[in-house]
């Protein structure tokens, strides 16, 4: 299968000699520079970063691992200093002339959990503009009735759900001693006798009729539903649909045009979104009408319905520019740097008997940096053919990592594609420093690598 090949000449060093030889790329990578405060100027950071370990790393990591392809960005202290796509957004088929299609920094991917701090977010803004409280109890403000069936009598323990217990996952919903309703659209619908795929509500509606798994704020149990409730807040005290809400109140304060709402079917498929591939290209019954077989990334679940759970698509470099505006230093914010550490904090379970040096706040994984008052804070994401990690470092940088493959990845332990990134990501990041003084990598060299030559 033939591959895209793009060649990038090297800066040269004061002595005029190579800095190292040429890479040939075998999978397509494409280097833009853009300012997450939206400046018209292509500005460095105080420190110059070399991306030659950086893509390399992707290279292998992608070549070895046999995944499709990826798409990078990297920011420091809030401007974006390194993008790229790699291998394919589009495996070669005779619906591409089996020329393929590359990955790229424009390339869309679906970024599943990684929506989940979008939604904390959301919530945030409406803690901090005092339209709502963490203490808030869940079913006082959806007010949704439970469908109960048979001789059902409603768990009592739903009026004591709070919107902080939804947000760190303490809600009382643990899937794995019952089931992900966010995945059971067929069986819902059946439920309450109306065609596929069940609406948002009475998915709500029918796991209110459903026993809890645990007592809500009892412990840690990783919840789907949690953030369809959440969702759902937003819809009720903003009057708003919870993606009208986030992009007015999120995306376009921040110039984001590139984080957009994504679709179930192949067919309704975005420009510049990439094509899902996973594991093994199986089939199952669609969710929608004719309800026929369908590539399992396309129609099994229903996307839209995943909206605040895991509904986004975007760009890697949209997503850095989003977690940038996080920063203390942040030139354009939406959200205070109060409400910012509130969503941040350790929200302190009862049966912890000692602090966990990592643990999860409000939308966010956290982990302390200690002897500091910093911390990395991140967010994976999974669903079938994408694999998704945004994380942000204590020490100014923040990257993106999306791939259109969900393969099982790594030589040890085989993880997801995003968990097996992750240790690696840290390292070729560190490996891109390089000294301000260094002129290496400056302004009008970084230029240069955009400009790819045929060999």
């Amino acid at each position: 299968m033939p591959v895209p090949r793009v060649v990038f000449p090297h800066p040269k060093n004061k002595t005029g000699a190579p800095m190292s030889k040429t890479i040939m790329m075998c999978s397509f990578v494409v280097l833009f520079f853009i300012s997450v405060s939206q400046s018209a100027e292509v500005t460095l950071p105080k420190k110059n970063f070399n991306p030659l370990a950086l893509e390399e790393m992707m290279l292998g990591f992608i070549a070895e691992n046999n995944l499709p392809g990826a798409s990078v960005a990297v920011a420091y202290q809030g401007k974006v200093v390194f993008t790229a796509g790699f291998g394919y957004a589009e495996l070669p088929s005779e619906m591409n002339g089996n020329r393929g299609v590359p990955a790229a920094p424009n390339s869309l991917y679906r970024i599943a959990s990684i929506s989940k701090p979008i939604t904390s977010i959301a919530i945030m803004q409406l803690v901090e503009k005092k339209k709502l409280s963490l203490t808030d109890k869940v079913t006082e403000i959806i007010k949704f009735d439970p469908f109960l069936e048979g001789d059902a009598k409603p768990d009592m323990r739903w009026k004591e759900i709070t919107v902080a217990h939804l947000l760190s996952h303490t809600g009382g919903f643990d899937r794995a001693k019952s089931f992900d309703a966010m995945f059971k659209s067929a069986q819902i619908a059946k439920a309450f006798n109306k065609p596929a795929p069940a609406s948002k509500e009475d998915v709500i509606r029918y796991m209110m009729g459903k026993k809890l798994d645990f007592n809500p704020g009892e412990r840690f149990a990783y919840s789907n539903l949690g953030y369809c409730l959440l969702g759902r807040i937003i819809e009720k005290v903003s009057n708003q649909t919870y993606n009208d809400y986030v992009t007015e109140n999120i995306f376009k304060p921040l110039g984001i045009e590139e984080i957009k709402p994504g679709r179930s079917l192949a067919s309704n498929r975005y420009p510049n979104e990439v094509v899902y591939y996973p594991p093994s290209p199986s089939k199952a019954n669609s969710v929608f009408p004719p309800y026929e077989p369908v590539d399992i990334a396309y129609g099994t679940h229903d996307h839209e319905s995943l909206d605040a759970v895991g509904g986004w698509i975007a760009t890697a470099r949209s997503l850095v520019q989003l977690a940038s505006s996080l920063d203390d230093d942040a030139l354009t914010r939406v959200l205070g740097k109060e409400a910012t550490k509130l969503m941040f904090s350790n929200p302190k379970l009862p049966k912890e008997e000692k602090p966990s040096p990592t643990f999860y706040a409000l939308g966010w994984n956290v982990r302390p940096i200690e002897n500091t008052l910093k911390a990395n804070t991140w967010h994976n994401g999974a669903l079938s053919g994408t694999s998704t990690l945004l994380v942000r470092r204590h020490d100014g940088y923040t990257w993106a990592v999306l791939f259109n493959g969900s393969k099982p990845s790594g030589k040890d332990k085989p993880t997801s594609p995003s968990g097996a990134i992750d240790p690696l990501m840290h390292k070729a990041v560190d490996s891109a420093e390089v000294p301000a003084k260094d002129e290496t990598f400056s302004k009008s060299a970084r230029l240069k690598r955009l400009r790819p030559f045929k060999d």
